[in-house]
């Protein structure tokens, strides 16, 4: 027991009846409310959800488009090219290649207003009269600046080719092969004129000259090249007839059919006399032929100060060089071709003029000479026909020297990925005398677009399709360098190209216009939109087409308003404030003969600006410098907008050819025939053609929709193609960081995406052989040896940088024929295929305007759509052999046949370009 006591643990003794306080429980605290309410913290987290989400799409939508931006040319390339691409960009270097707005942004850096005055001064500081040793100069200097800035090999002699030869013809059959920049010269042979001696004299009745004009162009050096040159090149009509006349003068006003008809209409007989009418209205060619056909002798065009607007002597301006006003000696040299009958070489009519070919006789061209004339002499020569004047005999004598005469084309190329699609731009280089307006500051405009291309050549750029610049020779006789070209080459050009680009003169007053077929309207606005202003901030240079001079007077001759008016309203009878092309330069052949999509643009005077002298002696570089565009900011907006067309149309996927534009506008014109026909009492049945046009119209639409849908599939694929190649690329990178933290050698991958490298970029390095090899042992080192340490770093540097460059460069190129890969393949390509078909669609729109047997008695003018009005000769009629069976042949037959001859072509452009 006592052991057991002994374990008892020692408790303390307490009373049995003592009870614990039982401790108060804490009163419970009042539940504060939440300073943000629940729903607000949840909003506030879906918020940061969603920025969250949208931070990391937006970084990798980011990430995404450097990829494209890098590689949606070679893709594009690879896609929609039978071939596959060259590597684009530099070699050796990574980077983004330049593409699409990158490199339009780039290009719009480059023209500027002292490389534009500088160009001017080389093409315009001397005379250079087509097939003049002079103008071949100009040939020369074109050809080094090409080569100089499209990256060409100049060889020891000039690459300059007889047109016809197999050197010449190759030359551009092979563009579409051509895997480098290439430049030569073509030369072609027409037959043209020059001037040998001329005289114009008023005889008294024994035939004595009391009066001989002095026909030359007076100047003095306060315009230094007009004062040095003043008498280079005489004052004549080129292609006029030479031979001498004798006559009374008749005067025709401005010599349009209308003045004509109003003559015969008053008993005024023709027969025997020499015409004597003003410039302006129509084509100088036209005003001979009217005077041609009914019966005179001869025929004197002079510029008359009331076609001037109030910039005159009157109006109290003096004339230049020492102001605005016109200097009563100028004269208007031109040709006097009948160009709305067929344009180029007389002889050659439908074929090229190669040195050797058959020559036909000229029908284009006058049986009577004539004689352009300055004020001065013309107002001598009115005071004879003025009522109370003497009205005495006028003698004429205009000798010239027809013969073969050289011309030299100017060609330039860039290939593009898409061979078979081309694009031409061209400008005429030939001046009657030193042309500052015409064609140089055209000229110096494009000399910019060069350079811009240039630049972007340089930057790595390979256009999406190929680019052809042209320098055409010969275009005042009578467009006849890209009238020859465009004939020897007819069935290439109906096969290749999509667009052909035209500058002219580019600056010669203060408006801009733009000229274009109705299917581009909308691009060239759109393009102009972009570019600024030359000389407002804040407006656009399609807000030029708006701007007028600033110069004023109380004298304006109401006549000449009004012709200048109608003029300038027919030129910009499209609904979207784009003129249409009639002739008058070197788009016409493309135009009339082939069915190209075409424009023209440039600035040009209106009656408040400085008067310009037209194919003057003073259409010189002071003038210009003074009074034209001081500045050159003119030149450089012009250069910008043409070279934004080109670059655009070449790199779009989809070409910007909009047909339901011109489909809707040809309603319009069948309107204007029925108003024509409405005012005769002929009996046509339009219903049939105006059923064929709305036919046309739901068809274009429906290629509408498909272009939208073929450009977003594409797109669309492209995309995924570069989400697919970054995030391949980030895994990758992601995987060799975490070796390189294993430490573990990361090797250099070339990406699954990229097609096994090959050409000349990527050579396997040889083994080092040994004289031992010769006595058949083995003979290779187990070192590769070196001569120094830097060249081998230096190399292997380079092999590094150019699997990493060629990974990324050729990048998603397996996709386009590559096995084992996830990529949709045959999606990707028959989304290309898709597109392919869209733009030959596009491309044959304006081909569908084509009639083979042409306008009656000009079949040259293949064009049932536009084509120059056949007494307008610059001017454009729309559907121009139906209109012209009313206007000018007054017969219903023709007219039926003509409506129904429209219908079928229309019919057939409808079934061709169905989706």
């Amino acid at each position: 027991m006592a052991d057991l006591d002994e374990k008892r643990p020692l408790v303390k003794s307490e009373p049995v009846d003592e009870i614990p306080i039982p401790v108060a429980a804490a009163p419970p605290r009042p539940r504060r409310a939440p300073l943000v309410p629940r729903w607000v913290r949840l909003l506030l987290k879906l918020a940061l959800v969603a920025w969250c989400w949208l931070s990391l799409r937006n970084y990798m939508r980011a990430k995404v488009d450097s990829v494209l931006e890098m590689h949606e040319a070679r893709w594009l390339a690879s896609a929609l090219s039978d071939s596959r691409p060259a590597m684009l960009g530099h070699p050796h270097r990574r980077g983004k290649v330049l593409f699409g707005k990158k490199a339009e942004q780039k290009f719009l850096t480059v023209p500027n207003a002292e490389r534009a005055n500088a160009a001017l001064r080389q093409y315009a500081s001397k005379p250079h009269l087509a097939g003049s040793p002079g103008d071949f100069e100009t040939a020369k200097d074109f050809l080094k600046l090409l080569q100089t800035e499209l990256g060409v090999h100049a060889p020891s002699e000039p690459p300059v080719f007889s047109a016809g030869t197999p050197e010449s013809r190759n030359a551009t059959l092979s563009i579409t092969k051509l895997k480098a920049p290439a430049a030569w010269i073509d030369t072609y042979y027409p037959v043209m004129n020059t001037p040998l001696d001329h005289s114009l004299e008023i005889l008294d009745e024994d035939g004595n000259a009391v009066w001989t004009a002095a026909l030359e162009e007076v100047a003095d050096n306060t315009d230094p090249e007009a004062g040095k040159y003043y008498d280079a090149v005489t004052t004549w009509h080129g292609l006029s007839k030479g031979g001498s006349a004798k006559g009374k003068l008749v005067y025709a006003n401005y010599g349009r059919k209308e003045d004509y008809d109003e003559l015969v209409a008053n008993g005024v007989n023709l027969n025997g006399s020499i015409v004597i009418t003003r410039y302006g209205g129509i084509f100088r060619g036209l005003k001979v032929k009217g005077a041609q056909e009914h019966g005179a002798v001869a025929c004197l065009i002079y510029s008359d100060p009331r076609d001037d607007g109030p910039v005159t002597s009157e109006n109290g301006y003096a004339p230049y060089p020492y102001g605005p006003a016109r200097n009563p000696s100028s004269v208007q040299r031109g040709s006097a071709q009948f160009l709305s009958i067929y344009p180029g070489d007389p002889t050659t009519p439908g074929y090229p003029a190669y040195e050797n070919s058959t020559r036909t006789n000229a029908t284009n061209i006058p049986s009577i000479p004539s004689l352009p004339l300055s004020w001065a002499n013309a107002q001598v020569l009115l005071e004879e026909i003025k009522e109370g004047g003497q009205n005495r005999t006028i003698s004429l004598v205009n000798n010239v020297d027809d013969k073969v005469i050289p011309i030299w084309n100017v060609m330039g190329v860039i290939p593009g990925h898409i061979k078979d699609e081309v694009v031409v731009v061209g400008n005429h280089r030939d001046a009657w005398v030193m042309g500052a307006v015409d064609p140089s500051s055209g000229t110096a405009s494009i000399h910019e677009v060069i350079r811009g291309l240039g630049e972007l050549l340089r930057h790595g750029w390979t256009p999406l399709r190929t680019i052809v610049i042209a320098s055409w020779d010969a275009e005042e006789y009578g467009l006849v360098g890209s009238t020859e070209w465009g004939e020897d080459f007819v069935d290439w050009i109906n096969e290749h190209v999509v667009a052909y680009f035209n500058l002219d003169a580019s600056v010669g007053g203060s408006r801009f216009a733009a000229l274009a077929t109705p299917s581009l309207a909308h691009f060239v606005r759109a393009t102009a939109e972009e570019i600024e202003h030359p000389t407002r901030p804040g407006k656009t240079l399609w807000d030029a087409t708006k701007d007028h001079g600033v110069l004023t007077g109380d004298h304006v001759d109401a006549e000449a308003l009004a012709v200048y008016e109608a003029y300038h309203s027919n030129a910009t009878s499209d609904s979207t404030g784009v003129g249409l092309l009639g002739s008058g330069s070197d788009f016409t052949v493309f135009v009339q003969r082939v069915g190209v999509a075409s424009n023209n643009i440039g600035f040009q005077a209106t009656l408040q600006d400085p008067v310009y002298h037209y194919h003057s002696v003073f259409d010189s570089v002071r003038w210009m410098e003074v009074y034209g565009d001081p500045g050159f900011a003119r030149h450089v907006a012009v250069a910008k907008h043409l070279g934004l067309q080109v670059v655009r149309l070449a790199d779009s996927i989809v070409l910007p050819i909009n047909t339901t534009h011109h489909s809707f506008e040809l309603e319009r014109y069948l309107d204007e025939v029925e108003s024509i026909a409405s005012a005769t009492n002929l009996d046509v049945d339009f219903s049939g053609l105006r059923s064929a046009i709305r036919s046309l119209q739901k068809a274009s639409l429906k290629l509408d929709h498909e272009k939208t849908k073929a450009e977003k599939k594409l797109r669309k694929l492209l995309r995924r193609l570069a989400v697919r190649h970054y995030l391949r690329r980030s895994l990758r990178r992601a995987a060799c960081g975490l070796k390189k933290l294993l430490g573990k050698e990361c090797a250099h991958h070339v990406d699954r995406d990229a097609a096994p490298l090959s050409g000349p970029h990527v050579h396997a390095e040889k083994a080092f052989e040994c004289s031992s090899m010769r006595n058949g042992k083995s003979g290779l080192l187990p070192f590769k040896p070196r001569i120094g340490r830097a060249p081998a770093w230096a190399k292997e540097q380079r092999e590094h940088e150019l699997l990493e460059a060629d990974a990324d460069a050729d990048a998603g190129a397996a996709a386009f024929g590559g096995k084992k890969h996830r990529f949709p393949v045959k999606k990707f390509k028959k989304a290309a295929k898709r597109v392919r078909a869209v733009n030959q669609k596009l491309k044959a729109f304006e081909r569908g305007f084509i009639h083979e047997d042409g306008i009656k008695d000009r079949e040259w003018y293949r064009n049932l759509d536009i084509a120059p009005g056949k007494w307008l000769g610059y001017g454009a009629t729309t559907f121009p052999a139906l209109t012209e069976a009313f206007t000018i042949e007054k017969n219903a037959t023709m007219a039926r046949y003509e409506a129904k001859r429209l219908q079928k072509l229309i019919e057939k452009l409808a079934h061709q370009i169905k989706v």
